[in-house]
């Protein structure tokens, strides 16, 4: 598309150097990559605030010590958190095949429901009334704690160790961390399983340590249907965390061991994205779950600690666990002593010499563990058991139960949103509030409001014969700005009144993208330029979701701390419109949002939430956007891409974007879609909008929607759009 401006590129007069600001700010000096200097404070700020908020967690948890009612609410919190919400459906653990043996002593595989049509997996063993759940670290199979499959030293080999005691040994494991996916239709992802499993469960209000928990819990159902009086459980590496986690929960435990878990949790944001859950550092220290397994038996080792380092090459998250310093494991042990108290027994330190089955052991009672049982194949071999083909059917299964849940997400919104009061536009809007609210606290996160003034700083950058443009710095919070381009046309009249537009890039974006009119990017078109020529105040900010990897790590921060990228962005927007508010030519009541890519995702959230967006316009990003983050068979999918930025929080059962176009509803909104947008398919996008144009319609404002549809790519088109800002704009 060419420019009408191109006719005065001759005529272009680039003022970069110039020393003169924008009238009411200061100068601003050039800064190398503005981006990059905001992606890095909002790291900084991060930092600080995962310390801070640390260090608050330990002081509330230290103020309620032995306090019931405090430790219940925290259960509770934990259990929202981990997104156990389902009623699990009850039933036997069923012995399949022998698949070998441990002297006289037969291994069966084993099977049990969960709910829905989720099952779990194991191997089980042994009779009794006491029993042991063993979960393992990622990558150990259910064989190898038995013994069944090299792979192990003998002392980690805890299934084996048990054996010869009147016990029933259930050995549970994990979801693997292996560098591929098997998704359907054939397809493989180039990161890891349980990554892929938790970007669909997030969206879903469900995590991997949930599912795995509720796994665990189902087990311990079915063993006390069957009469087992004590049920211990034995968890290492990653099956540790899984450990502490369902014992601070369910208080069915009798004696827990933890091998390669309890240390600092202070930098949750470093482990593999697959342990993510969202607003856990908020509430929770690793001593803060260890204390809530009281009464029970805590034994806490540190022999088995798991090695991760996965990078982002493959174009999943990086992420790593390491064995904590000896300083940082003391320093997490004397909390837990703090919070426990000096005269309890429990928990307890296992000697690193001995091995944790055998200090379990003898808490169950028993004096020694006798000579562990030599393995012994069957015959014949049962090719179901092969650890391989366990994992695939493991993740199938835990995926599929993301897409029954993807399914039915549209009735569970509707269920969600019954409290709305659909009567009339007014009382919607009204009733509206407080899902607004439930929106911003719940999936974005809330940050207060700016601590700091916006102290504006300025720079012209650029004057055309139709405008000038400078760039604009506003502070936030210490270490987080607001900053954009500003162009200001030329034909403006003293105490004149003009709409703004504001004109948002997408990802790896910059203002110059849309608003530098020498340039014709090949999806911007430089629309905020053409804007500014037809007359309009035009502000195009820069937001963060720029860099790659090291943007992306900020959700990783944040989502621990109950944030996303957005309690930023809705912040740094909130600033740029108060800021705007008072130039002396705009019009404060007719400031428009116009986004395209990732700044449509911006253009369905950040108006939503800003009421002081007269209207908002969504181009190439309109979507049924459950199914573009969760549908595991779809090629648009983001189950596929690299980018693990896009999951939020419970989004499925809340909001959709029909539903955050009811949060802009009254306000004017609009759709622009090309056919030929790889990013989604007509069908999905007109599926989705009609529930747009149908809320807009009932309430008595079909008038305020549009969608657009023309013939081109992941691009602006800029005609129906700009037809749509002057309709609802001019005076």
């Amino acid at each position: 598309m060419k420019l009408a401006s191109c006719v005065f590129l001759g005529v272009l007069t680039m003022a970069a150097a110039a020393a003169d600001a924008l009238p009411g700010t200061d100068l601003l000096p050039p800064r190398e990559n503005t981006a990059a200097a905001m992606v890095g404070g909002i790291h900084r700020f991060l930092d600080r605030l995962a310390a801070t908020t640390t260090a608050e967690c330990e002081t509330d948890w230290l103020a309620h010590t032995h306090d019931p009612e405090y430790a219940a609410t925290k259960r509770a919190t934990l259990r929202r958190q981990l997104g156990l919400t389902d009623t699990r459906t009850g039933g036997p653990i069923t012995r399949g095949q022998q698949i070998g043996s441990l002297g006289p002593i037969p291994v069966h595989a084993a099977s049990w429901p969960v709910f829905r049509s989720l099952h779990a997996e194991g191997l089980l063993s042994g009779n009794g009334t006491d029993a042991v759940i063993i979960l393992p670290d990622c990558g150990v199979s259910a064989e190898q704690s038995f013994g069944l499959a090299p792979g192990l030293p003998a002392d980690h080999e805890d299934a084996r160790l048990l054996a010869a005691l009147p016990l029933r040994i259930l050995v549970m494991p994990r979801l693997d961390r292996r560098s591929a996916a098997p998704m359907p239709l054939g397809r493989r992802t180039a990161f890891s399983q349980r990554e892929v499993l938790w970007r669909a469960a997030f969206e879903m209000g469900r995590t991997v340590p949930g599912y795995e928990i509720q796994m665990v819990l189902a087990a311990a159902d079915a063993l006390r249907a069957e009469g087992v009086q004590r049920i211990a459980l034995l968890g290492s590496g990653e099956g540790a965390w899984i450990a502490l986690l369902a014992a601070a929960i369910d208080p069915r435990f009798s004696h827990i061991v933890a091998d390669g878990a309890f240390g600092p949790a202070s930098q949750q944001w470093e482990w593999p994205i697959d342990r993510t859950v969202f607003g856990f550092q908020k509430e929770f220290t690793t001593a803060a779950l260890a204390a809530l397994i009281a009464p029970q038996p805590l034994f806490i080792a540190h022999q088995r600690w798991p090695e991760v380092s996965l990078e982002d090459t493959a174009g999943g998250a990086p992420g790593r666990i390491s064995k904590p310093g000896d300083d940082e494991l003391a320093a997490e042990w004397q909390m837990l002593r703090k919070l426990a108290g000096p005269q309890t027994e429990s928990p307890r330190i296992v000697p690193p010499s001995r091995p944790p089955a055998a200090e379990l052991a003898a808490a169950l009672g028993h004096a020694s563990l006798p000579p562990a049982p030599e393995p012994a194949a069957a015959v014949p071999a049962v090719p179901s058991s092969d650890p391989s083909s366990q994992q695939d059917r493991l993740f199938s299964a835990l995926l599929e139960d993301t897409q029954q849940l993807m399914r039915t997400s549209p009735q569970s919104r509707a269920d969600y949103w019954k409290k709305a009061d659909f009567s009339n536009a007014e009382r919607f809007a009204a009733s509206a509030a407080a899902y607004r609210s439930a929106f911003w606290n719940d999936i974005v996160g809330f940050l207060p409001t700016a601590t700091v003034p916006p102290r504006p700083r300025s720079r012209r950058l650029l004057e055309t014969p139709h405008f000038t443009s400078w760039e604009i710095e506003l502070e936030v919070y210490p270490d987080v700005f607001a900053a954009g381009t500003f162009l200001i046309p030329s034909n403006l009249k003293a105490g004149e009144s003009r709409p703004v537009v504001v004109c948002q890039h997408g990802l790896e974006g910059q203002p110059a993208d849309v608003a530098d009119p020498t340039k014709d990017h090949p999806a911007y078109h430089a629309f905020a330029a053409r804007l500014a020529e037809k007359g309009y105040l035009v502000f195009a900010p820069q937001n963060p979701y720029t860099g790659g990897t090291e943007f992306r790590q900020l959700c990783r921060k944040a989502w621990p701390l109950g944030l996303s990228l957005w309690s930023f962005i809705v912040r740094q927007h909130e600033t740029i419109l108060a800021w705007l508010q008072q130039q002396p030519h705009a019009d404060p009541q007719r400031i428009a949002f116009y986004g395209l890519s990732y700044g449509g995702k911006t253009a369905m959230r950040i108006p939503a939430l800003l009421p002081g967006y007269c209207l908002s316009i969504c181009s190439a990003d309109y979507n049924e956007w459950i199914w573009k983050t969760t549908d595991a068979s779809s090629p648009f999918s983001y189950l596929h891409t690299r980018e693990y930025d896009m999951a939020e929080w419970n989004l499925g059962h809340t909001f959709n974007y029909a539903e955050l176009s009811w949060l802009i509803f009254p306000r004017p909104f609009m759709v622009e879609r090309g056919h030929d947008d790889n990013v989604s398919c007509d069908e999905w996008v007109a599926y989705e909008y009609a529930r747009t144009r149908r809320h807009y319609s009932r309430l008595g404002l079909a008038n305020r929607t549009e969608i657009e549809f023309f013939n081109g790519p992941h691009t602006i088109h800029g005609v129906g759009t700009f037809q749509f800002l002057d309709r609802f704009l001019s005076r």
